[in-house]
């Protein structure tokens, strides 16, 4: 009798660009965002009301943007204005530790795209509400090597002096994960500094990031009430950080660090079951959908007990990849049912 193939490991799975979609899906909740302009523009963050902040609708983004799975645009209102004026917040991902000295000339671009949008949008408007929306840009930087190229276009042209005038210039907001000091990142005590704290460690020996994740999940669980999605979403994180990033052998221990520091082992024992055999899913070449769908089901089960069968069948009936990875997501951090978008 022949042996039984080993057990697929998750360390047998490559999950591509993990650190750019990772992150991303965090950011695509306003109160992350929220969270990151708070580290970088303090000043900023009364301004806005990021309660009522909204991912743009992909149908408003041009094809260009639309394919970069590494950016997040976010709509937020001015903190009471009269005239409902709104910001657009463009957050550009970048996790290459090769430092790009053309990141200026693409943000102009990318921004240029978004207005481009919204000019032909004024067809069907009256002149007088003619108004192109502000942009923030943001750079959001994991990678290892010091950003030292200017987020300008003069990084990549030679202009005389006596002509600099001529060159566009904006200001762009940026931060480098890995060179910002962690009190910069957890002094407002918000869940996404202490889940950066963690990222900063992500390739440190195992006393480094075991002693950064028990101090960011010991923080996470003296949060209140009103912060539980998030603080749910950051434990999501870790454990999928030190699934991708961590050795086999060190998981197992890592884990159970989050588990014994949060303030709800039970709920973290299921992401990292949850999370675990997902990675392992996709490695298979038959049944993928089926196991993804199932494990969807079963954990909304486990946290929700009585799922609609109408929600059952619409779930079933999902043959993406990509969309049954974001309802998991959702499964896992939703605080209701009705928060599961299928």
């Amino acid at each position: 009798m022949s042996k039984a193939p080993k057990p697929l490991e998750p360390s047998d799975i490559v999950i591509e660009h993990f650190s750019d979609r990772s992150i991303r899906r965090l950011l695509q909740d306003p109160e992350y965002v929220r969270g990151l302009v708070e580290i970088i523009a303090p000043e900023l963050v009364a301004l806005l009301d990021f309660s009522r902040g909204a991912q743009q609708n992909r149908s408003f983004i041009s094809d260009t943007l639309r394919e970069r799975e590494s950016d997040v645009l976010l709509r937020v209102p001015f903190q009471e204005t009269p005239d409902n004026e709104e910001l657009l917040i463009y957050i550009l991902i970048e996790h290459q530790s090769t430092v790009d000295p053309t990141m200026g000339f693409r943000l102009l671009s990318y921004m240029m795209e978004i207005w481009q949008e919204q000019w032909r949008a004024w067809q069907s408007e009256t002149a007088s509400k003619r108004r192109l929306d502000p942009i923030l840009p943001i750079v959001f930087y994991t990678g290892d090597r010091q950003w030292t190229s200017p987020l300008s276009l003069t990084a990549i042209m030679e202009v005389p002096e006596v002509l600099a005038r001529f060159v566009p210039t904006f200001d762009t907001l940026f931060l480098g994960v890995k060179a910002i000091d962690q009190e910069m990142l957890t002094k407002q005590g918000h869940p996404l500094g202490w889940l950066l704290s963690v990222l900063q460690k992500e390739s440190a020996e195992k006393s480094v990031i075991s002693e950064a994740l028990v101090a960011a999940v010991s923080e996470l669980g003296r949060l209140d009430e009103a912060q539980v999605s998030q603080v749910r979403q950051a434990l999501l994180y870790f454990i999928q950080l030190i699934l991708h990033r961590r050795s086999a052998g060190e998981r197992e221990e890592l884990i159970e660090l989050v588990k014994r520091h949060s303030s709800d082992e039970s709920e973290v024992a299921i992401m990292a079951q949850t999370a675990a055999e997902l990675l392992i899913e996709q490695g298979k070449v038959e049944g993928i959908v089926e196991g993804k769908q199932a494990s969807i089901l079963q954990l909304l089960r486990i946290r929700f007990q009585n799922v609609p069968e109408t929600l059952t069948d619409r779930i079933t009936a999902i043959d993406s990849l990509s969309h049954l990875d974001t309802l998991l997501e959702q499964a896992m951090t939703a605080q209701s049912l009705d928060e599961i978008q299928v």
